[in-house]
């Protein structure tokens, strides 16, 4: 696998020359600037390629040429979208940007409730609280029809919640589900907007798109924009879903086994491609992520490699890359067996100390991001010589 690592351009506070300097091979970057349906011209992917270039690095994979809400829930404007979808793919081709990582979740991308959820070390971590998810859902998205998602025991545990959570942690809340973990990507919030109205906005666009629905709309993506990638030898690689199940009520179709084979089966071809997402994977128990890397090894181009602790009552929190549901270094082994030279990008790492010091994306420390690349190295170190071993052996 090739070493990556997730860069936001000119204006990240981590630099390439300090990706450079602890072993980084490839970039994974975006026109960030831009929002979701624009076309990416040949002058701006260019700039972006000699920026890198210049830092004695590569672009390897371009996260995320985003897929337009209108696509999703199928908008009568969807078809001029992926037309724009199509010549930005081909100014990448050319350019010679061939992983493209995309996503197909429905008005929201990663949820969390809390971005710095403290550790017995001293550190903090990403967390997903169940009943804080579900208090945000039923009292302060006020979702018609929220409170039939969840059973009598999560909605009195809800108003015990109200009881005791102030107005500060509460906009905290706001602030972490809806704004914090969208708006550094390709959702940035209109300036002087009310978070909650604009989301509620964005939810009613799917009103009555069903599981089946959006599969439909998926389909209609990737029959249309498959032979151009195909076309241009890019490798068009579907992100799971983040968490893995139904948010907010909206349909999620990326979050288990069945749903990846469907996926790859509906457009078989080889630039039909996943991006296996140990960390999105692991967040429910039935996920075995390393069978899924050895299931699918043929038609996944891209890796994030990063895993999930899961606790009691449906609650989860990123875990050392050592340790939790992903485990990552059998991923890794189905990964390096394959013998493809795969990027893969270390994911949400911990806040060390010092990463509070240098501006950050939440999840993208750098301290603790670069503690996770040693750790991943490690294992990559020890899996290929275990590899190399068996051949002598053989």
């Amino acid at each position: 696998m090739i070493k990556t690592w997730r860069w936001f351009g000119e204006k990240d506070s981590i630099t390439l020359e300090m990706l450079r300097q602890i072993g980084v091979e490839g970039i994974v970057t975006a026109l960030y600037d831009l929002p979701p349906g624009e076309v990416w011209n040949v002058e701006a992917i260019d700039e972006l390629k000699q920026t890198i270039e210049k830092a004695g690095l590569v672009w390897s994979v371009a996260e995320s040429l985003p897929v337009a809400e209108e696509i999703k829930y199928g908008a009568s404007t969807r078809d001029q979208l992926i037309n724009n979808y199509n010549e930005s793919l081909i100014n990448l081709g050319r350019a010679g940007i061939k992983t493209i990582c995309y996503n197909f979740m429905p008005a929201i991308d990663w949820v969390r409730t809390d971005l710095n959820h403290p550790l017995p070390d001293g550190t903090s971590t990403l967390f997903f609280d169940r009943i804080r998810y579900a208090y945000f859902d039923c009292r302060i998205l006020q979702r018609l029809g929220a409170e039939a998602d969840y059973s009598q025991e999560d909605l009195e545990r809800i108003e015990q919640l109200d009881l005791s959570l102030s107005e500060a942690e509460k906009a905290a809340l706001i602030d972490t589900i809806i704004v914090r973990t969208q708006g550094f990507i390709h959702r940035k919030m209109k300036e002087g907007a009310d978070p909650v109205t604009e989301f509620k906005k964005l939810l009613h666009l799917y009103a009555g798109i069903d599981r089946e629905g959006l599969r439909a709309n998926l389909t209609y993506f990737l029959e249309r924009v498959i032979p151009v990638a195909e076309a241009y030898g890019i490798m068009l690689c579907i992100h799971p879903d983040d968490p893995p199940f139904p948010v907010f009520g909206l349909p999620r179709i990326v979050s288990v086994e069945e749903d990846l084979d469907w996926i790859i089966k509906i457009v078989n071809n080889h630039s039909n491609g996943i991006t296996l997402c140990a960390g999105s994977l692991s967040a429910i128990a039935e996920n075995d992520v390393p069978h899924m890397a050895r299931r699918f090894a043929k038609r996944i181009g891209f890796a994030h490699l990063r895993s999930t602790q899961l606790l009691p009552g449906g609650d989860f929190m990123e875990a050392s890359h050592l340790e939790g549901n992903g485990r990552l270094i059998e991923v890794i082994r189905e990964l390096e067996k394959n013998g493809a030279d795969i990027p893969m990008r270390v994911d949400h790492g911990r806040v060390l100390p010092g990463d509070r010091e240098i501006a950050h994306n939440p999840g993208y420390s750098f301290y603790g991001r670069m503690f996770a690349l040693a750790q991943v190295e490690g294992m990559m170190a020890v899996v290929r010589k275990e590899i190399e071993e068996k051949k002598i052996t053989n």
